[in-house]
């Protein structure tokens, strides 16, 4: 049963990773819709003013007596009366050129940008709508998750009071390390990985933000809370975005969007403050030093600090991120 639960956890993990995602998407496209709105408005002001050219323009045409080129020719008084007309009437034909480009200029940017509003639109309906599938996904899995945890609360009872001593410790270690870290000089940039390295690349750039551990550790007992993103409670990548906007990097509320910056770590080259991903991009914790990370970990625990040895972080690694 316990083992069930565990599953359970991992795969609500994934649909709350897929939940934040979508959010991001959503307020990309708020964005864009907002940009959009603004520079359509900008155009179809630019068109009517073009237009109103082009009306002025064939107004004065009608009502002038601009000479055509044979009167140009005709009746030019010298060669150098000739060059003037020519260079004039030149002048005329560039202005109407211009005048005509910007209207097809500025009718085709509002053609354009309401085919991007249409289309931003629709991706907004879809977004929301599959939010709302995740959202109830995830509801529902929590309810089945409440009954089973109800079915064997006594056990879990027990293990959480070691669980509770434990972190007990392992905070008191992990607060007293970054301390000293913090009070120790800068240290000299990492080696180049040797042959056998599995990041594949070059060696990483120094750790610069190992401050950030100590941020991530003040909240150790927050409970989790799925799509949280402060002290009041976090879920995995809402801890790592909130702690690293604290030393001003802003990253995405999302693990896999988070893993997608910054420069690969491999997992000899580990540094405090690097970030470290499981399952499949749906989960990330913080290393803090040691083999240990700080983390929140599923519904009904607390962030806290966990062992890469773990056998189930161990067998789901995927990779470490830095800064």
């Amino acid at each position: 049963m316990l083992a069930q639960i565990q599953a359970m956890d991992a795969q609500m993990e994934k649909a709350v990773e897929a939940y934040n995602a979508a959010n991001v998407r959503l307020d990309q496209i708020k964005h864009d819709l907002e940009v959009n709105q603004a520079r359509l408005q900008t155009a179809k002001k630019n068109l009517v003013k073009a237009r109103a050219q082009v009306s002025a323009r064939l107004v004065a045409l009608y009502t002038s007596d601009e000479p055509d080129t044979l009167s140009i020719i005709f009746g030019a008084s010298s060669l150098g009366d000739l060059i003037e007309r020519i260079d004039s009437a030149n002048r005329i034909a560039d202005e109407d050129a211009r005048i005509a480009a910007e209207v097809k200029q500025y009718r085709n940017e509002v053609q354009t940008r309401q085919q991007a509003l249409v289309k931003a639109q629709a991706d907004q309906e879809q977004v929301v709508a599959e939010r709302a599938s995740q959202r109830a996904s995830i509801e529902s899995q929590l309810a089945e998750r409440q009954a089973l945890y109800s079915s064997i609360k006594d056990q879990i009872a027990q293990l959480e009071a070691a669980e509770r001593a434990r972190q007990a410790r392992l905070a008191a270690q992990a607060k007293a390390a970054a301390n000293q870290q913090q009070s120790a000089p800068a240290p000299a940039p990492a080696p180049a990985p040797s042959s056998g390295d599995s990041s594949g690349g070059s060696a990483p750039p120094p750790a610069t933000h190992s401050s950030v551990v100590s941020i991530a550790l003040q909240y150790l007992g927050v409970p989790y809370v799925w799509g949280g993103a402060s002290p009041s409670g976090f879920d995995c990548s809402g801890l790592t975005m909130y702690a690293y906007a604290k030393v001003g990097v802003y990253l995405p509320h999302n693990a896999a969007m988070q893993y997608g910056m910054g420069s690969a770590v491999s997992q000899s080259q580990l540094a405090p403050g690097d970030l470290v991903f499981f399952s499949g991009l749906s989960h990330v914790g913080m290393y803090i030093g040691g083999g240990r990370f700080v983390h929140a970990p599923h519904t009904g625990d607390v962030v806290k600090i966990s062992s890469l040895s773990e056998s189930w972080y161990a067998a789901t690694y995927v990779g470490a991120r830095r800064y």
